[in-house]
């Protein structure tokens, strides 16, 4: 049996093909979470966070494999958020909130995630993977897209969906911003970036 892999058992959420706004159904998800603040391309806390995400992630994932439950490590998500939004569009990095996440499957259990985080941090030594924690979301009715491009480029993405697609469909954000990265930019040409965007709605009251 091939691995658990959440790209191939949820493509609409985790592999979409669509480059303009459509309305997805996000079910209730379970996620390993570290939180911060600053900017991601130079915040020392955000490397260390991302760090001990994969450290842990991985670290469950090679203890499932010896158990015959092998998964495939989901790509990074992050939600992101600001007391004031206009500082995404002002991209001001250094004023945003972050929690960094990486999808866990549902056979995993909190006893295992607390075992890895554990084995984690006696062989990495990163203080960040004591913060790594579990994370329970159900985004539900939720706007999305395929954005391809520099992640600078998105700020024109998020303007149509806030200043004319959701006021068009008489909807309202509910939740967090929330963006899935299925490139790595350390090996991608920022053109070339494909990320999800993602954001929980509600109908207008």
């Amino acid at each position: 049996m091939a691995p658990y892999d959440i790209k191939r058992d949820h493509r609409r959420l985790y592999a979409p093909r669509n480059t303009g706004w459509e309305i997805v159904d996000v079910p209730a998800q379970r996620f390993l979470a570290v939180d911060g603040t600053g900017d991601p391309n130079t915040a020392p806390a955000y490397a260390r966070a991302v760090e001990a995400l994969y450290a842990v992630a991985y670290t469950l994932k090679f203890a499932a494999k010896r158990t015959g439950d092998d998964f495939v490590v989901g790509p990074l998500e992050g939600l992101w958020w600001a007391d004031d939004p206009r500082v995404f569009t002002a991209r001001d990095k250094d004023s945003w909130n972050w929690t960094m996440l990486i999808s866990l499957p549902a056979p995993v259990t909190a006893e295992q995630v607390a075992g890895a985080r554990a084995a984690a941090l006696a062989k990495k030594g990163n203080p960040a993977i004591a913060s790594v924690r579990e994370l329970g979301l159900h985004e539900g009715p939720s706007a999305q897209v395929l954005h391809v491009g520099s992640y600078d480029d998105e700020t024109p993405v998020l303007a149509e969906l806030h200043e004319h697609y959701l006021p068009a469909h008489g909807l309202v954000p509910t939740g967090r911003h929330h963006e899935i990265y299925l490139g790595d930019p350390r090996r991608t040409a920022p053109e070339k970036l494909r990320t999800v965007l993602r954001q929980p709605v509600g109908a207008r009251g």
